[in-house]
Formats: structure tokens, C-alpha cells, sequence
């Protein structure tokens, strides 16, 4: 093959990396969407994904006391000594796996929230087909292609993936590490995000080198790839940049997890503006063998020691580098296993499980019960659902990243799932007052969407005002109001015209002030 033809599969060979890139120099200078993007899609917290590939053991990872003799009689083979179960300062009916003393440690020191009983409707039990559910946030009956990750950088970066970066936010939109690209940051234009395939791969970026391909024509021709690869992707220089000026001061084990999170940490304190990382630790498929002779160690007890002690150093190395305030983390598993163990000393695919947060905005507790389990478990019998998994999406969304909740519902396909109290407080909303009057703010129009007219409602200190209609990828189509008013509330009316069906975004300027919302148009 010549190297011209090499050059044609540049694009190609990019999703290696897994993103759409561009020369910085194709895109539009998009003031707009660049103010969009800041004062929009980011209120500077970052959220951590762990994913437990292969069904994590929920009852063998958060242990209900309060439940220990329905427990013991359904997996007498797998089940911890109730003398060594960690207990939780507070909690008489909770306790951890006894390898997960870091993790017990935070839950003291007020840095974990414990979510029971995750799951949804109708669960499936194929770790395929249970992975999609949770990366699209779909009905377990809904098949979508796009991610619910994927699509809330849709909702809160216009354009994404190929009109960024922008000139105002340079940094990659979603990073993935130590696993292939799924359909979690699939958004209606390609893949919201940068997926490092391996910890190599980081460092290939860092120290702009490849992998060693084999010494013959083909293998000369592959590292020629992997060189145009690196070259043309848009985001190499500012992840070599943060890397450079980042640091880790915390002491990390030596595990493949711990060295992810290593990386997260690094690109934080480099200043990196990403808002969402996604980290994996694999091997939770335990139909045999999850524990030894002595049940507090073997394959699943490794398994949560490395995830226990990774996270208790990230969060150490991030009190250290100051970056605590703006971090949470949680851990996600595809499903939990049954009640009932098996007789080859393991668990079998079951439904719902327990969701470890952990940070220091988090709200120290325990939500939920312990998992009601019948007095003789079948090997049917499954954890009861007590909080949809959508839920927890919705906290993260609004309370964390401060989407609002139309936005959320939007991400979520319509449908308005409550949040649960994971965190310390909202973020998506200014606190009020008692006594102080908002002077500046932009409420959502109504009807939206809207198919002839809408109805949208400002507040502004006074003076010059401008309300102007942008179109998705950020042209100015319309100055929808401009005046000079007095301070407070207004409402106008904002016509259809000739404006196509679509997504739209109203800003309110008025002084240095600006707020958005988005209208859709029918």
C-alpha cells in the first residue's frame, strides 16, 4: 500500500483513539458555542467512572448485617465470617467486604455514599445486552444507539464531536481509559470522547511515541499508522501539556486499575477541563472459584482490595493536589449475581446490586435498605429493585454536573427520573437567598418544544439587553429582542417564523451577564 493511500485512512486509523478529530484549524471560531460550552457544559466538576466489567457481587461487596442469617443459609460456601465483615461507624446493618479496609476508611472519614438495590425493570441477565441498557440508559426492551454519556455532551456541547475543540474549550470532551470504546459515549454525530485504548496508549501520547510493530513491510506500514494516528489527533498537545504540568503525590499500588486512576489524577491537576472519565477493572464474572479455602481471600477478594486501595489513593492524591473539592467518583457494574451461591464455590448472573460513591462533596450515608432476601432462596430469587439506575444518572447529571432538569430529562428519553440525595447538595441552581432578589437569569420558554410561538421570561439588573437565536452549530439566525429596560422580569414571545424544526439555543446578554437555554423547535 503507498503512503498516500495511508494518509486517505488517516481519519481511520484515528478511531483507534476512538474520536472524530480534525485539524484545530478546520473549525469555525464559534464564539458562541465557545460561551456556550463554558457557561453551559461545564460548572468545573468532574465525575469518575469505574466500571466492574462481568457482575460485581453486590452481597459479597456491601454486606447486609441486619440480613446475615437469610444470607447465610442462601451461599453458606461463598459467604464472610460475620466476624469479619468491616463494620461502618454509624451503621449497625451495613458492613464491607473485609479486604476493603481503604474504602471502609472513607466511608468513616465521611467521603462514601453506599446506593442500595440498583437496577431496573425486566433486568437482563447477558452481560452484552446489560452493558447497552446501562450505557444508553434505554427500557431493558429499547434498543438505542447512542450512549447516555454520548448525548449529554450533545445536549450540553453543540456540535460535538467534530466542532470541537473550540477555541474556548480545547480540552477532550470525555476520556475513556484501559478499554476499547462502547456505545456509552456514542452521540448522534460520533464518539463524544477520547478512548485510550491501553495505559499505553496515554503514554504513547505523552512521549509521542507508538508500539512496536513488526520489522517487515506490513509492520512498517502499521507503525506509519499508528505516527499519522497520533499526529492528526486534535487532543494529543493538550493532553501532553496537562501531563506535563500535572503531578501525583499520593504512593499508588501496582495494579492496571490504580495506574488509570493515576492518569486521571494527573490530567486534573494539569488543568485539564474534561468533565467525565471512565475507568475499567475486569474479572467479576465469579461462576467458580470466588473465594479459596479461607472465603475472605481469593479471586472476588483481589478483586475488591485492588478497587478499594485505587480508589483510597486517588482520592488521597487528590486532597494532596487540592483538587478534592470539584472530584466525585462512583462504580457501576453491567448486573449483580443471585442470592444463592453455586456449588462451585461462586455466584450467577443476577439483577441488582449495590453503587459506591465516593468524594468529598458526597453525602455520607447509606441510601436505601438492606436487600430483603427470602429465609430459603431458590437459585431464581434475585435482589429486589429499590432505586432505577436512571435515577442515579439523574443525581449525577443535576446534582454534580449541574445540568438542568430539562436537560436531564432530555438525556434521560424523556422521562423525568427523580434524583436520590448522592451529594452534599445540588449544583445546577443559584441557592436562594431570603430577602435577596434574583437580578439576572433566563428561564426556560414554554411550550418546548413549540411548533408556532413560545413564550420566554428574562430578569435583568437594567440597561442594554439582547436576546439572540443561535442554530446547533452556532450561527446566529435571529436577534430575538434588544433593548434598554429597566431592572426586573420581563416576558416576550418569540415566533416561529420561518425557522426550521430543530434544536435551537436563546443567550440572554445583557452587561457581562449571559445565560442560555435551548429550544426545540416541532
Amino acid at each position: 500500500m503507498k503512503r498516500r493511500d495511508f494518509i486517505k485512512m488517516t481519519a481511520a486509523a484515528s478511531a483507534a483513539l476512538s474520536m472524530n478529530g480534525m485539524p484545530l484549524s478546520a473549525f469555525g471560531e464559534g464564539d458562541f458555542l465557545g460561551r456556550l460550552a463554558k457557561n453551559r457544559a461545564s460548572n468545573g466538576n468532574v465525575m469518575v467512572f469505574i466500571q466492574l466489567s462481568g457482575g460485581n457481587d453486590g452481597l459479597n461487596t456491601i454486606i447486609p448485617l441486619d440480613r446475615y442469617s437469610e444470607l447465610a443459609n442462601a451461599r453458606p460456601n461463598i459467604m464472610m465470617p460475620q466476624t469479619s465483615v468491616l463494620g461502618l461507624n454509624g451503621s449497625s446493618t451495613t458492613g464491607l467486604h473485609p479486604a476493603m479496609t481503604g474504602l471502609r476508611d472513607m466511608y468513616n472519614q465521611n467521603l462514601v455514599n453506599l446506593v442500595q438495590g440498583v437496577s431496573y425493570p425486566s433486568p437482563s441477565y447477558s452481560h452484552f445486552r446489560a452493558t447497552d441498557i446501562w450505557s444508553t440508559a434505554s427500557d431493558s426492551n429499547v434498543y438505542q444507539e447512542t450512549g447516555w454519556i454520548g448525548r449529554t455532551i450533545d445536549n450540553q456541547f453543540p456540535g460535538a464531536p467534530q466542532a470541537y475543540p473550540d477555541p474556548n474549550f480545547l480540552d477532550p470532551l470525555a476520556i475513556q481509559i484501559g478499554s476499547s470504546v462502547g456505545p456509552i459515549l456514542t452521540g448522534m454525530n460520533g464518539i463524544n470522547g477520547l478512548a485510550l485504548s491501553s495505559i499505553n496508549s496515554f503514554y504513547n501520547i505523552v512521549n509521542g511515541t507508538v508500539d512496536p510493530a513488526p520489522t517487515t513491510p506490513a509492520g512498517h506500514e502499521l507503525t506509519f499508522i499508528r505516527f499519522i494516528t497520533q499526529q492528526t489527533q486534535t487532543y494529543t498537545q493538550v493532553i501532553q501539556n496537562a501531563a506535563s504540568q500535572g503531578a501525583n503525590l499520593a504512593t499508588y499500588p501496582v495494579s492496571r486499575l490504580a495506574e488509570q486512576l493515576k492518569i486521571v489524577a494527573k490530567l486534573i491537576s494539569g488543568g485539564l477541563k474534561t468533565p467525565i472519565y471512565l475507568v475499567t477493572l475486569g474479572g467479576f464474572d465469579t461462576h467458580d472459584n470466588q473465594v479459596d479455602a479461607d472465603v475472605t481471600q481469593g479471586r472476588h477478594a483481589n478483586l475488591l482490595a485492588d478497587l478499594s486501595s485505587s480508589i483510597e489513593a486517588f482520592q488521597t492524591d487528590l486532597q494532596m493536589l487540592g483538587k478534592d473539592d470539584i472530584v466525585a467518583g462512583c462504580t457501576f457494574s453491567e448486573f449483580g449475581r443471585r442470592i444463592k451461591s453455586n456449588a462451585s464455590l461462586g455466584s450467577d448472573h443476577g439483577s441488582g446490586a449495590p453503587m459506591v460513591f465516593f468524594g468529598k462533596k458526597v453525602n455520607p450515608t447509606i441510601i436505601g435498605t438492606s436487600p430483603v432476601l427470602p429465609a430459603n432462596a431458590t437459585t431464581s430469587d434475585n435482589i429486589p429493585l429499590q432505586h432505577d439506575f436512571r435515577q442515579v444518572y439523574s443525581s449525577i447529571l443535576q446534582d454534580w454536573l449541574g445540568m438542568s432538569q430539562s436537560d436531564t430529562q432530555s438525556v434521560l428519553n424523556g422521562v423525568n427520573y427523580p434524583t436520590l440525595p448522592i451529594f452534599q447538595g445540588p449544583t445546577n441552581t443559584e441557592p436562594e437567598i431570603p430577602g435577596v432578589t434574583k437580578t439576572f437569569g433566563l428561564d426556560q420558554n414554554y411550550p418546548n418544544p413549540f411548533v408556532h410561538h413560545t413564550n420566554l421570561s428574562f430578569t435583568t439588573a437594567g440597561g442594554a439587553t439582547q436576546i439572540n437565536l443561535y442554530d446547533q452549530v452556532g450561527r446566529k439566525v435571529r436577534v430575538v429582542y434588544e433593548n434598554v429596560v429597566p431592572a426586573g422580569r420581563r416576558d416576550i414571545t418569540i415566533e416561529r417564523g420561518n425557522l426550521r424544526a430543530g434544536i435551537y439555543y436563546v443567550e440572554l446578554i445583557q452587561g457581562n451577564n449571559k445565560a442560555t437555554q435551548k429550544l426545540v423547535v416541532h
